[in-house]
């Protein structure tokens, strides 16, 4: 009722008043979107902690290995992860063990469980190496750290063997 008791010049301002207001407060909200920085990229993981139950068949390609070079020769952290995914295993990580690491034997097996099928697997292609569970890899999966006297690995080996106790493996994601 009282909208009809104003004059049309004062209705067509109050009109125009609160359009300007929406305009305003699209324009604000709209710029606001516009200035936000993008969302940050999102790696995804390389591998995934994976079940395997007793008597599963555990096969490499489901095991994903991360090379450290813990000797004075560059790129032989490279060259070893290469050798690995020529002999079917997963590709996670390459690069310089961490300061300080020092090898008595060719190569060393890193893993949160020293009995891991994983690890097992990884042996047999590497040789009989150290498997240690009390050092702390910073790199997923497998570790295999390799030292001055580590050759190569060998390309004759199990291509996947039967998990003897239920195990967890960090394997590639699928998809």
């Amino acid at each position: 009722m009282w909208w009809s008791t104003l004059t049309a010049k004062v209705r067509t301002l109050i009109t125009l008043a609160f359009l300007l207001v929406l305009l305003l407060g699209g324009v604000t909200w709209g710029w606001a979107q516009v200035t936000e920085p993008f969302p940050g990229k999102v790696d995804a993981p390389v591998c995934v902690d994976t079940s395997y139950q007793a008597g599963a068949e555990l096969a490499v390609q489901d095991v994903t290995v991360s090379v450290l070079n813990a000797s004075g020769r560059e790129g032989l952290a490279a060259r070893t992860m290469q050798q690995l995914e020529d002999a079917g295993f997963a590709a996670g990580k390459a690069g310089n063990a961490p300061s300080g690491t020092s090898l008595t034997d060719p190569a060393e097996i890193w893993v949160t469980d020293a009995d891991s099928p994983a690890a097992t697997l990884v042996r047999r292609r590497v040789g009989k190496v150290p498997v240690r569970d009390d050092v702390t890899s910073p790199v997923p999966g497998v570790t295999l750290v390799v030292g001055d006297a580590f050759g190569d690995v060998k390309a004759d080996g199990p291509d996947a063997l039967k998990v003897k106790d239920d195990a967890v493996v960090c394997s590639p994601p699928v998809g």
